[in-house]
Order: structure tokens, then C-alpha cells, then sequence
């Protein structure tokens, strides 16, 4: 987990601490981690290498991620552009520059927008079986190929 994608929002609903221990991206006390931003970027682990990236000081000012669009927007790009191991970038899957490994095959990870759902929210959504809420969303009975992750094991699993 680490990542939520919510359409229309800039703070994830309930938030929560999203903290974890981490030598490299450690938590200053009082700061929270969850999601912000159009990717919802959560957790200091994710704060920390997203504001290095962009030069801003995330994991004291999370609340820039919300708050100023210039940075909400570059931390999206960010997480859209670079790779994260064990998880290829989303864009190298869009653009078919990923190919999956042996292992990314027997869980189930094929080229598709399935395996972009299974980047940005794998441990939430992705091996979990259908969800028939998804096709209601959608409205539409079929909707293609490997464009779910119902039958993929999160990366790092």
C-alpha cells in the first residue's frame, strides 16, 4: 500500500497517521502521511523520495501536497514516472517499455492497466478476486483484457 487513486479528491477521506519506521524517511513528530494529491501519495516513504525528487521538504510539510497545486501535481508525475522495485513505473506500463519477469508472470502480472491498479494500490484491491462494483462504474458489461487485477498478487508478495 502506499498509493490511492481517487478521482476529484486532494485529501484521502479519515486519515490516518501512515507512518511507518524508516531510517532514510523518518516521521518528525506530529506529521501525518496520508493521502494527497490527484495520485494520492501516503505513507513517509513515499513523502520523502517524492519531495526529494521535486526539491520540497515533504516529510515536514506534507500538507503542500494538498495545499499547492504546483507541488500536488509534480508529486503525481513523480509517481507516475519512476519506477518503485519491486513495481515497475506506471508509465513504463502504459507505454508497453515494461516486461513482465517469471515472477511477475506466475502472479498473475501481465501487460495491462491491471497491473497499473496493482502499482498504485496492489495490497488493497489485487488479488482479491472480482468485484462486480467495478463493471457498475464503468457501465459496461466487458471491458477488455488484463485491464483488472482481481487474479494478481500484489508486488513484493
Amino acid at each position: 500500500m502506499g498509493i490511492l487513486l481517487k478521482r476529484g479528491a486532494t485529501e484521502q477521506g479519515n486519515p490516518g497517521n501512515y507512518c511507518q519506521p524508516c531510517t532514510e524517511w523518518p516521521c518528525p513528530p506530529g506529521k501525518k502521511y496520508y493521502g494527497r494529491g490527484p495520485i494520492q501519495i501516503s505513507y513517509n516513504y513515499n513523502y520523502g523520495p517524492a519531495g526529494r525528487a521535486i526539491g520540497v521538504d515533504l516529510l515536514n510539510y506534507p500538507d503542500l501536497v494538498a495545499t499547492d497545486p504546483v507541488i500536488s501535481f509534480k508529486t503525481a508525475f513523480w509517481f507516475w514516472m519512476t519506477p518503485q522495485p519491486p513495481k515497475p513505473s506506471c508509465h513504463d506500463v502504459i507505454t508497453c517499455r515494461w516486461t513482465p519477469s517469471d515472477a511477475d508472470r506466475a502472479a498473475g502480472r501481465l501487460p495491462g492497466y491491471g497491473v497499473i491498479t496493482n502499482i498504485i494500490n496492489g495490497g488493497l484491491e489485487c488479488g482479491k478476486g472480482t468485484d462486480s462494483r467495478v463493471l457498475r462504474y464503468l457501465g459496461c458489461e466487458s471491458y477488455g483484457d488484463n485491464l483488472d487485477c482481481y487474479n494478481q498478487r500484489p508486488f513484493g508478495t
